[in-house]
């Protein structure tokens, strides 16, 4: 590492959700070593009120938070992406643009809590639950010893993080959204 911050960017298609939890957590726990992005293929043009509650509960940054969409990091003067993370599975299977730099790419699946259609309760449930899964994996992701690895290495270790099974892992100590 050279100093400068990887900058990191986490795609699905709405960018109200999965996304930007993604985006703050990293911008939270990354201390300074990573920057973390986020877009969206089809933008919903809005972030999600309840991940922004969530956000707001757990003191992470939301002031620069907004649903975006992914043309904005493939045009010319837009920060060079390291890695590029697809967190839902219908983003993954469209084609994404061409990222400068050849950012090393992975997909990092999490259920999408804004798709959640019922009571309240489960809808904050399955906003806690992506909060939880994206800790986790964004975590592991910051304490790879990047300056020990190779590129191979790198991705078989950001592969593994986004084939985790989290329903069956030990989550962060984080109380359910209330």
């Amino acid at each position: 590492m050279n100093g400068a911050p990887y900058n990191v960017l986490f795609v699905c298609t709405g960018n109200s959700a999965r996304s930007i939890l993604a985006e703050s957590i990293l911008n939270h726990i990354g201390k300074g070593r990573f920057r973390g992005y986020s877009a969206g293929s089809h933008p919903a043009g809005r972030v999600n009120p309840l991940a922004l509650e969530w956000l707001n509960q757990q003191m992470f940054p939301v002031d620069e938070l907004r649903s975006k969409s992914w043309d904005e990091f493939a045009a010319a003067g837009a920060p060079r992406m390291d890695f590029v993370f697809t967190v839902c599975d219908k983003a993954a299977g469209e084609a994404c643009p061409v990222w400068p730099g050849q950012p090393m790419t992975a997909h990092w699946g999490i259920p999408d809590p804004a798709a959640v259609r019922g009571t309240e309760r489960e809808a904050r449930h399955a906003m806690t639950d992506a909060f939880r899964q994206l800790s986790r994996r964004i975590s592991l992701f910051v304490s790879l010893p990047f300056d020990k690895l190779d590129a191979m290495a790198i991705t078989r270790e950001l592969r593994a993080i986004g084939s985790l099974d989290d329903a069956n892992a030990s989550a962060p100590n984080t109380p359910p959204l209330s």
